[in-house]
């Protein structure tokens, strides 16, 4: 298990713990995307389409990893990373999903603490870039993510979608 040495404290004395989730988390995970994309212009919740994605990355490991943000009783934050080859980069790289924390845990440093966490796993697995997409109308999400030195690139996201 790739779980976090690190812990945190929330108000409520609950040491938080970040951590590889599993298919027990599911439910959870499926609820933390549904608050996601009910606050994203681009997005409609669909759970079964959430739990159907989440699934396919649970299940197998070379598609990504989902971390969480784990206290004793309750999962409070997640991300997803996704990995995929890039040419340019001449190796693997992660595409960053789904970053999310509880609104109740909000404004702890505990979405610092699982992006650090993700970036820290990304060196050690020798994977060269960490691409993600933010709404492009919420300052507060581009200046936690630049923060972390995530920086705007020259490319722009495109999207066709296939389905009917």
């Amino acid at each position: 298990m790739e779980a976090s040495k690190n812990t945190t404290t929330s108000p409520l004395g609950q040491a938080a713990r970040i951590e590889p989730a599993t298919l027990d988390d599911l439910p959870k995970l499926v609820e933390l995307t549904m608050s996601l994309f009910a606050m994203e212009q681009d997005f409609v919740p669909d759970r079964q389409k959430q739990e159907r994605g989440l699934r396919a990355i649970l299940e197998e490991a070379s598609r990504g990893r989902i971390f969480v943000l784990r206290t004793d009783y309750e999962i409070i934050g997640m991300v997803n990373t996704l990995f995929t080859i890039s040419t340019a980069m001449g190796g693997f790289v992660i595409l960053l999903e789904d970053v999310i924390i509880h609104p109740d845990f909000r404004g702890q440093g505990l979405g610092t603490r699982l992006l650090e966490h993700v970036i820290a796993f990304a060196k050690r697995k020798d994977f060269k870039r960490i691409t993600l997409l933010t709404d492009k109308i919420s300052d507060e999400s581009q200046r936690f993510f630049a923060k972390l030195n995530f920086r705007h690139s020259n490319m722009i996201p495109m999207r066709l979608s296939l389905e009917s």
